[in-house]
């Protein structure tokens, strides 16, 4: 029914000053309460459709139609960092023009949705990468909207924090629309897809849990390509004939001139078939050559009901050895890595003169004013020409033309991927690895974990991801929930 019908692409047309057309002639409708995942390539423009439905961004050409000025709430990717200083509640009192009167309950009420308890006097800034995720959907469960869009929800969720968002959102009686690069998760409740094309710039629907759909568009793929290989054959046998009869005199030559109109159609049917994201090359992170302890652990601090409690340990990490460290959201995992890099904890304490490559999960070590040039040149080690870098970024799917960019304007993928080549520039002694997979296309994965498992230098990883972590040899697991 038409009444059904919520949200409306019509033919929307939309480029960038820079004149490059992201979406061209978009168009597809979304009915009252389905749950949608929007799929595509690196830059085919998912998070402008986003901008595009909550009106930061207003099409070139075409409409967007939302029925009945249905409200809008979105869970970001990452919290503001000039939110980071509020607490929970000032930054929950900003998704409202007039902060209503019961303002705490409904902060109560939404923290339940997402499973987190945390005081509302603390600080943001002071919560987990985890807490922070759930922190991200609760605001904008907060606002009560008719269309909840949700970009990579599952970042930094634990199996349990992932499983209490994937059973709200099948209970969840309103319209959703999510970007993420979680298989499992999206097919626990997707159903349908919106598909867009980097190289169209069109769109495609797809009805159906998500893993119907990828099956579906890679059958259709396969059809597509044996399809333009038959027609490639018929191509091809035609030119030989028209070579051999156009030689000849009388009705040959009439052949010919019918067989070179068949090739002109069989070139016209041809297919234009799906092409997929690049995949980053496969790489090598070099490694500081060091001899000794180059990592001592002989307490940590584990976070309990709000409070610290310091507990003995005794790990040494010497070269080629690897830590794996786990625990549930907001126990203390990533405070941990921190109080080791900054050297801010009596219990921890690396080797002098170690060089860290810390991946940090909210991408602390970049300067968002930096260019990826500069980026890039202020971890170069000594002997690394420019050349050699261009070609290292190269390898990460930064072009020429891409150095010049801000950091500020990178998606958050290209900045999971610029950190990855900043590590490779670095050649660190010790990797210091906070979720790395977050934000990162799911394409690129298995290459980074090739790479990180191939390193010869000390390790040290948190990750929520399984799949992820068993392809990579650890050789000592610092479980923080046990204490």
């Amino acid at each position: 029914m038409a009444e059904d019908v919520l949200l409306r692409f019509d033919n929307v047309t939309f480029e960038y000053s820079d004149k490059k057309t992201v979406l061209d002639e978009v168009a597809f409708s979304v009915r009252k309460g389905s749950k949608l995942t929007l799929m595509g390539q690196n830059g085919a423009g998912k998070s402008t459709i986003f901008k595009l439905i909550k009106g930061e961004l207003k099409p070139n050409r075409g409409n967007v139609f939302i029925t009945n000025e249905a409200s809008i709430g979105t869970a970001e990717q990452i919290i503001a960092k000039q939110d980071l200083d509020l607490t929970v509640e000032k930054y929950f009192s900003r998704a409202f023009v007039q902060i209503p009167g019961n303002i705490k309950s409904k902060i109560s009420k939404v923290m339940d949705a997402v499973n987190l308890t945390v005081p509302i006097d603390r600080k943001v800034g002071d919560l987990s990468g985890g807490q922070q995720a759930r922190i991200l959907l609760a605001f904008a469960l907060i606002q009560n909207p008719d269309i909840l869009l949700l970009d990579e929800p599952t970042n930094n969720l634990d199996r349990e924090g992932i499983d209490h968002l994937i059973q709200f959102l099948v209970m969840y009686d309103k319209t959703v629309i999510v970007i993420s690069h979680d298989a499992d998760f999206l097919n626990c409740f997707t159903e349908g897809v919106i598909y867009l094309d980097v190289f169209t710039k069109k769109v495609e629907i797809y009805v159906g849990d998500y893993y119907s759909v990828v099956e579906e568009i890679q059958n259709r793929i396969d059809r597509e390509i044996k399809k333009n290989a038959q027609l490639e054959k018929q191509i091809l046998d035609n030119k030989e004939k028209v070579n051999f009869f156009s030689n000849k005199g009388g009705k040959m030559r009439k052949l010919a001139s019918k067989l070179r109109e068949e090739i002109e159609d069989f070139e016209e049917n041809k297919i234009e078939v799906r092409r997929e994201d690049k995949t980053i090359r496969e790489f090598i992170i070099p490694n500081q050559e060091i001899i000794g302890q180059i990592v001592t652990i002989n307490s940590i601090k584990i976070i309990k009901n709000y409070e610290a409690i310091v507990k003995k340990v005794d790990i040494i990490l010497r070269q080629k050895d690897r830590l794996l460290i786990v625990g549930p959201n907001g126990i203390g995992k990533s405070t941990l890595l921190r109080s080791l890099i900054n050297n801010t904890s009596e219990g921890v304490s690396i080797l002098k003169n170690t060089r860290i490559g810390y991946y940090s999960q909210d991408f602390a070590t970049l300067d968002y004013d930096q260019t990826v040039f500069d980026s890039l040149q202020s971890v170069v080690q000594e002997g690394t020409t420019v050349q050699d870098m261009r070609a290292i970024a190269a390898g990460f799917l930064f072009s020429g033309e891409m150095m010049g960019l801000k950091i500020s304007h990178l998606s958050e993928g290209q900045k999971g991927l610029l950190s990855f080549a900043r590590l490779v520039l670095l050649q660190p002694g010790l990797l210091v690895l906070d979720e790395p997979t977050n934000h990162i296309n799911f394409r690129h994965i298995p290459v980074l974990a090739k790479a990180i498992n191939d390193y010869e230098g000390t390790i040290i990883l948190i990750s929520h991801m399984p799949d992820f972590v068993k392809e990579i040899r650890f050789d000592q697991e610092l479980d923080l929930g046990r204490y």
